[in-house]
């Protein structure tokens, strides 16, 4: 096990629709490499994802230069037992946080991703059966087998976090969390604020709200798509996508935006888009639109 901190990239590739893009594994080859030039090292996963084939997909791809291991971070979850239908057993979606299924996850997730250890694996949603205890010794076995390198979770709230991190003795290093001008509910529920104390940076995920922040019609939408372009004519770019980005990036909790797409433009201009420093009137412009009245 290595002794050196995990530093994640300051953008996380997103794999979730992996299968959806129907790539054959050259493609995925080349998508992978894309990430690596652009900086983009840190590679997220789940062992449901795409009825848990991407990551098998990714780690085909991975095959193809395993030396490409070595420049980045993977990253995976565990917890969700969704009924697919290849599973008949499985009659409900729910929850498993047992330190049983949280080692053959990992375990399943290695085979699959064609790699000898995890840097990075989260609980990926909070299970009310959850015993922390059997979780931390879950994670510390995996630990100390060297499988698994750092631990953290996803869509906890900050006392959910604060339960497990009691039990455990390594530090959690991160709270995957949904986080955009549509839902800024870890804004205000204490979760960025927990992330901000205990310097532990949270990842963010659908930044773009799964694409309605581009072209949805509500009208909370529609004023964000005003306000966005406003602002992204002001710093001389068309892509109102950029400017989202560049506002969970002003954050002080320093997250790690989740760029979840194929498109070797979309990354492209996802990246750019460090480069972009909204001031305060700019950002408050983007809140106030959100939520379609200003601050108290």
């Amino acid at each position: 096990m290595s002794d050196t901190p995990l530093e994640l990239s300051r953008f996380i590739a997103g794999f979730w629709r992996l299968c959806d893009w129907q790539y054959t594994t050259q493609q995925t080859l080349s998508l992978i490499e894309h990430y690596l030039e652009r900086g983009v090292t840190s590679m997220d996963h789940a062992d449901i994802y795409g009825q848990q084939q991407c990551e098998v997909q990714f780690g085909q791809a991975l095959a193809l230069k395993p030396h490409l291991r070595d420049k980045m971070q993977l990253i995976s979850k565990c917890g969700i037992k969704p009924a697919f239908d290849h599973t008949p057993k499985r009659y409900v979606n729910h929850y498993d946080t047992s330190a049983a299924h949280i080692i053959s996850s990992a375990e399943h997730s290695l085979r699959a991703l064609q790699t000898d250890h995890l840097d990075l694996l989260l609980i990926h949603r909070p299970d009310p059966l959850m015993n922390a205890d059997e979780v931390a010794q879950a994670f510390t076995q995996l630990q100390q087998q060297g499988k698994v390198l750092n631990f953290g979770v996803s869509n906890f709230t900050p006392a959910q976090f604060e339960l497990l991190q009691s039990r455990f003795n390594s530090k959690l290093v991160t709270n995957q969390v949904e986080l955009s001008p549509l839902n800024m509910s870890t804004l205000e529920d204490g979760t960025l604020d927990q992330a901000q104390r205990l310097d532990c940076p949270p990842m963010a995920w659908s930044c773009l709200g799964g694409g309605e922040l581009l072209s949805g019609q509500s009208a909370q939408a529609k004023r964000l798509q005003s306000c966005l372009s406003h602002i992204a004519e002001q710093h001389g770019t068309d892509d109102i996508s950029q400017i989202v980005y560049a506002w969970v990036l002003a954050l002080p909790c320093k997250p790690h935006p989740i760029i979840g797409s194929g498109k070797q433009q979309r990354i492209d201009m996802a990246v750019a888009s460090e480069h972009i420093q909204l001031d305060r009137q700019q950002w408050f412009s983007i809140w106030q639109a959100a939520k379609g009245h200003s601050v108290p």
